[in-house]
């Protein structure tokens, strides 16, 4: 659905209210290096100075003027930052902090909504305050080892590198992952993860159970006049945010319609290089036979794919707690 003027009004007041607090936390932040580096002041100033003298030098094609200039701004700075480390402090400390760097909280980069702009706007359209909830409680810092033994420990803790490889990587190289493994093995655990640690970058992520994708596809075709158009306008969310993350594929009543639904929704997210998580109880044979061969080698080409190891960790949890 798309953004209401009243909903996209109540993402920027948020933008606002970041920014006035960042500006704020600056104010704080320099009156106290201030007091602590009374010399500092005076250093900042000649560097303003020079700097706007840079300026006019530039418009007025000064350029012996300019490279003096140059020299100059350049010797103030290294002494600003000589006196910075002498009391442990970075130029970084004299700037202003935003929670995005990407659009510095102003919720656009040259003239496109950011990423965090995108991630506000799924949490409207998707009502996925929920999601950060449950992110509070699943996440890499709750993860534990200790309901796996054995090979199945080691292989767990390959998985979990392999991960946040994904991660590390994930601005950097275009990747997808195919979490597959019995109920329990913490394939949704591991995805919410995933999601908490990239939405805490700034990165805009989509969750949706398989059958909620689906259901969400078949009310855009198949929904009535204005509804129809409402859903369809949710396909950007789909397609551009920045990981799409399809959890339980193959809990949905499979038909014509999924299986083509489900080539369309991967391909096209291959084709713009957007990333995708699916987790899955299938294996691959009963992947290729519900879902056909060439959805099986889009998956096999484009996708790292893991098992997961182990029993069902929920049943371990609750005899855990019943004893």
């Amino acid at each position: 659905m798309p953004l209401t003027n009243a909903q996209y009004d109540s993402i920027m007041r948020e933008y606002a209210l970041r920014r006035n607090a960042s500006r704020l936390e600056l104010e704080e932040r320099l009156r106290s290096i201030h007091a602590a580096i009374p010399s500092l002041a005076p250093l900042e100033d000649a560097i303003t100075v020079c700097q706007a003298e840079k300026v006019k030098a530039a418009v007025s094609q000064n350029t012996e003027h300019l490279r003096k200039l140059e020299e100059q701004l350049g010797g103030l700075m290294e002494k600003r930052n000589a006196l910075l480390a002498e009391h442990r402090l970075q130029p970084e400390d004299l700037e202003i902090r935003c929670i995005c760097p990407k659009c510095r909280d102003t919720g656009y980069v040259d003239g496109k909504k950011c990423h965090c702009f995108l991630q506000a706007e799924i949490d409207l359209l998707y009502h996925q305050s929920h999601l950060k909830d449950v992110l509070e409680k699943e996440n890499f810092q709750t993860f534990s080892y200790s309901w796996y033994e054995g090979e199945d420990k080691e292989l767990m803790r390959r998985n979990v590198a392999e991960v946040r490889l994904f991660i590390e990587n994930f601005d950097r190289s275009f990747q997808n992952l195919l979490l597959l493994g019995a109920v329990g093995t913490g394939k949704t655990f591991l995805s919410n993860c995933i999601a908490k640690e990239l939405m805490d970058t700034c990165h805009s992520v989509v969750y949706l159970t398989a059958f909620q994708l689906f259901d969400l596809l078949s009310k855009a075709a198949f929904g009535s006049g204005r509804e129809a158009q409402g859903y369809q306008q949710t396909y950007p969310y789909i397609f551009d945010c920045d990981l799409l993350i399809i959890d339980d594929l193959g809990t949905e009543l499979s038909n014509s319609f999924t299986v083509s639904q489900f080539f369309l929704c991967i391909n096209e997210r291959i084709l713009r290089k957007k990333s995708t998580l699916i987790s899955s109880n299938l294996n691959m044979e009963s992947l290729r036979d519900i879902y056909s061969e060439r959805t099986l080698s889009r998956i096999i080409s484009y996708y790292t794919i893991r098992q997961l190891p182990g029993k069902d960790i929920r049943i371990k949890k609750k005899l855990h707690t019943n004893t």
